[in-house]
């Protein structure tokens, strides 16, 4: 199936996002800005509002066993029939969300039989290992049955026809201010475990740029970590951070953990990309 160009020469390209949370609305207003027709949704239909306020094409759109009935997939063609899909559904692991891998699969089978210039699949750092060591795209390891559940997860995707999966370290911004995290906290361990963490909009900024590599034929790597380049300590980042809010900062024993450190070069090497937030303490003052 052909995919069908906008005919406003204004418009760039048409994106599906799915997933409309605190990242992928975000990135779905930076979108409209830039010109694309952008088509996202929400699990009701009471809260499509808050995209279509902004130019979203909107859907109301709920995947796995809590949803009332299974997604009609004629009513969801205008949701999924774009240039490029950006997936953004959170595992919710912790939540104990046992359904994250039959959503992704029923969401792929909501778009087969459309052919996309790029899928791009949000995951995680979560996928390496804790260990002292820097940790490349190829370093992904299950050390856990919820990293393997995410390496499961990617590996739906990989099979997909131009597929790029970005791994965000841990993600901070506008009402998600770390300072908060340890907070007042004492016998904390690890002060010496290095911080892997990455801003909101340097997200949004960078699945931008690989939505416009690709619509200007440049060559796109099948996976891309995506964290600030600089590693202050636990210790020396959570003491600014909680200080920075006039909290009680946090303190650290003595006992000393494993220090992975997330490498985030290869989307910088290979399209150019640019780190608005080199050190997550620049990142304080935009949180």
């Amino acid at each position: 199936m052909a995919n069908v160009k906008a005919e406003n020469s204004a418009v760039k390209s048409s994106v599906a996002l799915v997933g409309c949370g605190w990242f992928g609305f975000a990135l779905a207003k930076q979108l409209v800005h830039e010109g694309y027709r952008v088509t996202g949704c929400k699990r009701s239909a009471e809260e499509l509002s808050v995209l279509t306020e902004v130019g979203i094409e909107a859907y109301p759109l709920q995947l796995g066993h809590e949803a009332s009935s299974a997604p009609d997939a004629q009513a969801l063609s205008g949701l999924f029939q774009t240039d490029y899909l950006v997936v953004n559904i959170p595992p919710r692991l912790k939540r104990g969300n046992a359904a994250y891998l039959e959503e992704l699969q029923q969401l792929i089978a909501l778009t087969q039989g459309w052919q996309y210039q790029r899928i791009v699949f949000i995951s995680t750092t979560g996928v390496y290992p804790t260990q002292d060591k820097l940790m490349t795209e190829a370093d992904a390891m299950a050390e856990s049955s919820d990293s393997q559940v995410l390496l499961d997860a990617e590996a739906l995707f990989q099979a997909l026809p131009h597929a790029c999966i970005v791994r965000f370290a841990g993600l901070v911004g506008p009402k998600r201010h770390p300072g908060r995290f340890l907070a007042g906290k004492t016998d904390v361990s690890g002060a010496n475990v290095a911080v892997n963490l990455v801003h909101l909009s340097d997200c949004v900024r960078a699945v931008s740029a690989i939505l416009a590599a690709t619509h200007s034929g440049l060559s796109v790597a099948p996976i891309y970590n995506l964290c600030a380049p600089s590693h202050p300590t636990k210790a020396e980042f959570y003491q600014a951070a909680a200080e920075s809010l006039g909290l009680v900062a946090p303190e650290f024993n003595q006992q000393s953990m494993p220090s992975k450190v997330i490498q985030a070069d290869a989307i910088v090497t290979d399209l150019g990309f640019r780190y608005q937030y080199v050190s997550p303490l620049d990142m304080l003052a935009a949180c």
